[in-house]
């Protein structure tokens, strides 16, 4: 599993970058052609790592359910991000991967509710989810690397 973990640290980490080198308007502008922005997609990773692996798991999650709520799938920003929430999202990036990767060393995640994905993927159990997890978040990075060309 070391490897699931390398790679969400290093998109964690690419995602960290684009939250440092862009200005709070920025990361909050709607690119035409879009319907979301930057921060969103970047908080949408952290809500849907919650869910994918904590809440499916019947784990409380590390987040708020509100924010779960504000950027879960079929969501779109519904108004400004403030410093003090980038800075939140900032921190929550480095803190859920972490508390995952102990979490799954500490066998935490023992009962899983299977889940059908957007694909059609149904995810049995905390390995498929870590795994697809990762699949989700570099599609969210992909979007992240284009749209940061429009701002």
């Amino acid at each position: 599993m070391n490897s699931v973990f390398e790679v969400q640290k290093t998109i964690r980490e690419v995602l960290l970058k684009v939250l440092d080198n862009h200005s709070l308007e920025q990361l909050n502008k709607i690119p035409d052609g879009f319907s979301n922005n930057l921060i969103w997609n970047i908080a949408h990773c952290v809500a849907s790592q919650q869910v994918l692996v904590y809440k499916l798991s019947g784990v409380p999650s590390m987040v708020s359910e509100e924010f779960i709520t504000k950027y879960k799938r079929g969501t779109k920003p519904e108004g400004d991000v403030s410093q003090s929430e980038v800075d939140e999202i900032r921190t929550l990036l480095s803190t859920t991967l972490e508390q995952v990767q102990k979490d799954f060393a500490n066998n935490t995640f023992v009962n899983y509710t299977e889940f059908p994905t957007s694909l059609g993927y149904i995810l049995k159990d905390i390995d498929g989810a870590l795994s697809f997890n990762n699949y989700h978040e570099g599609i969210h990075t992909g979007m992240v690397m284009n749209m940061r060309k429009l701002v």
